[in-house]
């Protein structure tokens, strides 16, 4: 996780260059793959040496590539996320740290047949970075909406049989894809569960997603091309299929529009922004699993 110390938070004391807990918590968050992050130039000279000393710059992640931003008020801190809603808040530093600490949710996911070699990462917590190359463009291209719009990093290597067709490369890597989702998400503890929407110039695609356990997928969408470059327009379906497969959840998604290219990067980007919404951390149950069953 990415996650930025505002200037309130780095603030020294009367005694020390920081507050009680501050930098064995930067040195720790490190350590463990978080990315900590925070404004070098406005520290002091004795703050700025103890982080070099650290191996801290603080330089290589501006502001606006974090996920999460700590800030203090007084005696209370707060963990805000990039829309100002307030993820957990207390005067109790170490309960907060340990909340960011088990928020990496992290899935990886090798997958080798006789017919695609395949390797995903996915971190649920990233901010839209990703490495793709699957052979097929557009089909890539595709695949970056959902790191880009879902505010996921995602790693995806494919070498399948092309010299046959697309079939199986568009297929395995919707099953990867949807094995790495649940792997990372975990047990579902604190999350919102569902997701919804979103329109593409003349094309509007209505995605829901309920993360349930019960894998369905509805798909409606009137698509007419038999290409768009180098994708075959009926694997979009399929895809998704997989997808909601192997993550074990609930998608239906309904696209409505003139252009092919349009209706299906409105289905891949509506998936991306209605994953970010299922992910998103419930503030008001950040320890509860969103079922009266006690199990999803």
């Amino acid at each position: 996780m990415k996650i930025w110390f505002t200037g309130a938070v780095m603030a020294p004391t009367d005694l020390l260059p920081f507050r009680p807990g501050v930098l064995s918590t930067l040195i720790r968050l490190h350590q463990e793959g978080h990315l900590p992050a925070f404004d070098m130039e406005a520290l002091r000279e004795d703050q700025r040496l103890l982080l070099e000393a650290e191996g801290l710059s603080g330089q290589t992640l501006l502001k606006a590539h974090c996920e999460v931003f700590l800030d203090r008020h007084g005696l209370e801190y707060a963990l805000v996320d990039h829309d100002g809603e307030i993820l957990k808040s207390g005067s109790d530093w170490d309960a907060l740290i340990a909340w960011v600490r088990g928020r990496r949710r992290v899935g990886s996911v090798t997958r080798t047949t006789r017919e695609t070699d395949i390797r995903i990462t996915v971190d649920l917590d990233g901010s839209g970075k990703h490495q793709i190359r699957t052979g097929l463009h557009f089909f890539d291209h595709m695949l970056e909406q959902i790191a880009r719009h879902g505010y996921v990093d995602l790693s995806i290597e494919c070498d399948g049989d092309l010299h046959i067709d697309e079939h199986h490369t568009i297929e395995d890597v919707g099953i990867a894809l949807g094995e790495a989702l649940l792997q990372a998400v975990g047990t579902k503890t604190g999350i919102e569960r569902y997701g919804y929407v979103l329109p593409m110039d003349e094309a509007q695609a209505i995605v829901a997603l309920d993360w349930s356990g019960r894998p369905h997928l509805e798909f409606d969408a009137d698509l007419q091309r038999e290409r768009v470059g180098d994708f075959p327009v009926e694997m979009t379906k399929h895809f998704f299929q997989s997808v909601a497969m192997a993550m074990k959840a609930t998608l239906h998604i309904r696209v409505r529009g003139e252009n092919d290219h349009h209706r299906i990067e409105a289905c891949f980007k509506g998936f991306a922004r209605t994953l970010k919404q299922a992910v998103a951390g419930n503030p008001k149950a950040p320890d509860q699993i969103p079922s009266s069953k006690g199990l999803l």
